[in-house]
């Protein structure tokens, strides 16, 4: 991974060069309407104040936990034995981000949503109340993890959540296929240019023509940043939005030529 002032440096050059996220400039109309009536809605949702409620709680429960880590490991806790507040300050997706997802899933209504790392269920609980007659399958390697996840899915009153436990590379399969289709996926686990590659192509099996799939951390290393590049150029994908943080791809068979835009957030 990269280190704190090498991402630094690579989030500055971001902030200096990308498009404005105001919808100026933007000659694809696709583009125009996600900027403008999705990454612009700043409106506040009724199930916003009660999740962000739940990651309050986490951010400040002190309970020792024993986790299994399948992926590239935490940037932040090395130990096994963690505290619940710390595997939250860390390991969570900052509400911005978290809001982005539920307002993508409220735009384009998909009814089937993957996600590929629960952690304690905050993302997981905004893609489920952006549309509550959607399914979402989400996988978490960590039993102790996913058995909190669970505990809030329950408390904010969800019902639309099948949680899967264990390893992805052996978990992911089986799922896959039970599910006829993906519509939405949401890929945050193993942070490595190999797995995450094997996510794509097994995600693509189950794809429909506007299947929307965003990666996490696209730029937190070098062999992610390969990761990226590698599903850009795929010859399914249309379209690619570049968030810094996160990477939006777009299989959009309505657009005509492939377009890569990196837009400021």
């Amino acid at each position: 991974m990269y280190s704190s002032f090498q991402l630094a440096k690579k989030y500055i050059n971001y902030q200096l060069t990308a498009s404005n996220g105001k919808g100026h400039g933007i000659h694809s109309p696709f583009v125009f309407d996600f900027v403008n009536k999705i990454l612009n809605d700043d409106s506040e949702q009724p199930c916003y104040a009660r999740i962000e409620q739940q990651r309050k709680a986490l951010l400040h429960d002190a309970t020792l936990i024993e986790v299994e880590d399948f992926g590239a490991g935490s940037a932040v806790i090395r130990s096994n034995r963690r505290r619940i507040s710390a595997i939250a300050a860390s390991s969570l997706k900052p509400k911005k981000y978290a809001r982005l997802l539920n307002r993508m899933v409220n735009y384009y209504k998909p009814q089937t949503i993957l996600e590929l790392g629960t952690s304690f269920g905050i993302t997981t609980a905004y893609l489920a109340s952006a549309n509550e007659n959607a399914n979402v399958f989400t996988c978490e390697g960590s039993p102790a993890i996913a058995a909190i996840a669970k505990q809030n899915f329950d408390t904010l009153g969800l019902k639309n959540i099948e949680l899967t436990e264990g390893d992805f590379s052996t978990g992911l399969s089986p799922l896959l296929n039970r599910l006829k289709k993906i519509d939405f996926a949401f890929v945050d686990g193993n942070h490595r240019k190999e797995p995450t590659g094997e996510y794509f192509t097994k995600i693509l099996q189950q794809a429909t023509p506007s299947t929307i799939l965003v990666f996490d951390d696209i730029h937190w290393s070098a062999d992610m940043e390969e990761a990226w590049e590698a599903i850009k150029s795929h010859e399914t994908v249309t379209l690619t939005i570049d968030l810094f943080f996160m990477g939006l791809v777009f299989l959009n068979t309505d657009i005509n030529h492939t377009q890569h835009f990196t837009i400021r957030f």
